[in-house]
């Protein structure tokens, strides 16, 4: 299993090496997916900032969202996680936004999703959207995995961009 570690670097290198910059928005990873690109020594040559967005008042302070844009869009979906990575990569002008959005657990959310749920979106030159279901209530395990799968889909896209 690759370490968050591990995928922070191959992404940084990647970065680094296109001269690009990034911005997150994360919400049940509570800021793993940051954490693991800062680890990495040059962060500041590709890592803009990034926003844990867990409630409906951080979604509108750090992200602009309003409710008039959540009309017909729910949480914790392909389409919401899109939205807060556009809107991420918009406030920070950066060449890519990066979100996740989820049901950690023990138990799912309000939305109806299980426990293990997630969805994590890129935005920039290549534009991608996933969706997780790990089946666990493990609530650190399920983070790990949601982070994991974020640098994950970052990669696909840096490499879609190539």
């Amino acid at each position: 299993m690759t370490t968050l570690a591990n995928l922070a670097e191959k992404v940084a290198a990647r970065l680094i090496e296109r001269k690009a910059t990034i911005a997150i928005a994360e919400s049940s990873t509570g800021g793993l997916i940051a954490a693991a690109l800062l680890a990495v020594p040059g962060a500041s040559a590709y890592f803009v900032g990034g926003a844990v967005v867990y409630t409906k008042t951080a979604r509108l302070a750090l992200l602009g969202i309003t409710d008039d844009e959540m009309k017909g869009m729910r949480a914790s979906t392909e389409a919401y996680a899109l939205l807060c990575a556009k809107r991420i990569r918009e406030k920070s002008a950066t060449t890519w936004g990066l979100s996740e959005t989820g049901a950690t657990g023990p138990s799912g959310n309000r939305y109806g999703d299980a426990a293990g749920h997630t969805c994590v979106a890129v935005t920039g030159p290549a534009e991608k959207a996933a969706t997780l279901e790990t089946a666990s209530a493990d609530r650190r395990a399920n983070m790990d995995a949601f982070a994991r799968r974020g640098l994950e889909l970052l990669l696909e896209a840096l490499a879609a961009k190539a």
